[in-house]
């Protein structure tokens, strides 16, 4: 008969702290789709134009669905362990070959970028 109720002075918020991370990201969406509908409202409301609202309302929601392909497809590729990667193979980089894009060796060098008159 009795609900299940929390322990008075329990916190939440350890709670969402350890959530899986398709629960965050699925909150996410939720928002998201909550403020694709909720912003053409107010606009609305505000007395934008129906028209103007109404792309609004589909801007946004291109946005987020976007947004929800990218998130989904970031978890699936961290959920993926390394063991299924094949190595990285190092950079192979010769006896004289620079080591990176501003490594200048011997010579004489100007002071810059200043002109000769």
């Amino acid at each position: 008969m009795s609900a299940h109720r929390p322990a008075p002075g329990a916190d939440r918020s350890t709670d969402r702290l350890t959530a899986r991370p398709a629960d965050r990201s699925t909150d996410l969406i939720r928002w998201a789709a909550f403020s694709t509908v909720l912003v053409p409202v107010v606009l609305l409301w505000y007395g934008s134009s129906l028209a103007g609202a109404a792309g609004t309302a589909l801007g946004l929601a291109a946005v987020t669905a976007v947004c929800r392909l990218l998130l989904r497809r970031s978890e699936r590729v961290a959920a993926r362990t390394p063991a299924m990667e094949p190595p990285a193979a190092a950079p192979s980089r010769g006896r004289r070959q620079r080591a990176g894009t501003g490594s200048h060796r011997g010579g004489r060098h100007s002071g810059g970028n200043t002109p000769v008159d």
